[in-house]
């Protein structure tokens, strides 16, 4: 009998196409949400070749839908007749539920989406994890920079001694 598969790093389909690793330094990240991506074919040939960002895009609810807005997938060469725009707004797929509460954050409460991670999940499918999060201050970036010095600094004398 085979043993189940654990974790997402374990299943052969799973790979990590973008990172916006500044999210979660600029942002407070309250709840996060993996929501599916409207690609073209050339878009999905160019993601499997890891070209993308997503650090300066951020996701809107408009008219009742979801949009990834601003994210960059870079065109795919082989693609000629078919090519497709590299910045253009992309449709994200959500439950109705958890539209409306995507909606409510970011109407009522002041919160922003942002695109923290997209990858291809264990059915080989582009996913896209999207964080609820409010906007840090100054002051806070400084104390999170200071709490992980603090970090590497005890560390580093527990390595000592």
């Amino acid at each position: 009998m085979l043993a189940p598969m654990t974790g997402k790093s374990d299943t052969p389909n799973y790979k990590m196409i973008a990172e916006n690793r500044r999210a979660r330094y600029d942002y407070a990240v309250e709840d996060d949400l993996e929501v599916g991506i409207v690609l073209e074919g050339s878009e999905v040939k160019s993601l499997r070749k890891g070209s993308s960002n997503i650090a300066e895009s951020y996701a809107a609810v408009e008219d009742g839908e979801l949009w990834l807005v601003n994210s960059y997938i870079a065109p795919y060469l082989q693609a000629k007749a078919f090519q497709h725009e590299d910045r253009r707004r992309r449709k994200l797929l959500c439950r109705r539920r958890e539209l409306s509460k995507l909606w409510n954050a970011t109407q009522r409460r002041g919160m922003t989406l942002v695109p923290l991670v997209m990858y291809f999940n264990h059915r080989g499918l582009v996913k896209l994890k999207i964080g609820i999060a409010k906007g840090k201050k100054m002051q806070d970036k400084r104390a999170a920079e200071a709490r992980r010095d603090w970090q590497k600094q005890k560390a580093r004398l527990l390595r000592e001694g």
